[in-house]
């Protein structure tokens, strides 16, 4: 169970993964050996996958961003995993989730124009193993993207709403 330093090294890192030790056990509350500690155990525990930097996709060309609904042929376990591995193999699919409700999967794709954008579902992403058919719908401006989860809900002593 995380307690009141876990959270709090959790939240500090999500806001700022470059944080050196020492300023982050200052800003938690520990001494800088117990939080190194601590981030180790949190890592090794699956809490912390990784650290990143988050990039400006503007400023690197990609100025559309895409939500791709496609809908899979047929539904069996084969055929959704070989969809599965082929999109895990395109760089411009940034996500991918498969969901319920109608389509099988929900892609958030990048491309640097319209252009590039149409040849890329064409000549890719309608070719992909079991695809049927798909549908975009193109980001006309971000409010909100990339944003750390919320730990309210881990609070030591915090019971549920009744």
């Amino acid at each position: 169970m995380l307690d009141k330093f876990d959270l709090a090294i959790l939240h500090e890192l999500q806001n700022d993964g470059r944080l050196t030790n020492a300023e982050l056990a200052t800003r938690v509350g520990l001494s800088a050996a117990p939080c190194w500690r601590r981030v180790r155990a949190l890592e090794e525990a699956g809490y912390i996958t990784g650290y990143r930097a988050v990039i400006d996709r503007h400023r690197i060309g990609l100025g559309v961003l895409a939500f791709v609904r496609l809908d899979a042929l047929r539904n069996t376990a084969e055929l959704t995993r070989e969809m599965e591995d082929a999109v895990r193999g395109l760089p411009e699919v940034v996500s991918c989730h498969y969901i319920s409700g109608t389509g099988t999967f929900e892609l958030q794709v990048v491309s640097q124009d319209l252009e590039t954008f149409s040849h890329f579902a064409r000549t890719v992403l309608l070719n992909l193993p079991n695809v049927k058919d798909l549908q975009t719908s193109f980001s006309l401006g971000e409010v909100k993207a990339g944003g750390a989860f919320p730990l309210q809900h881990l609070k030591v002593g915090r019971t549920k709403p009744a």
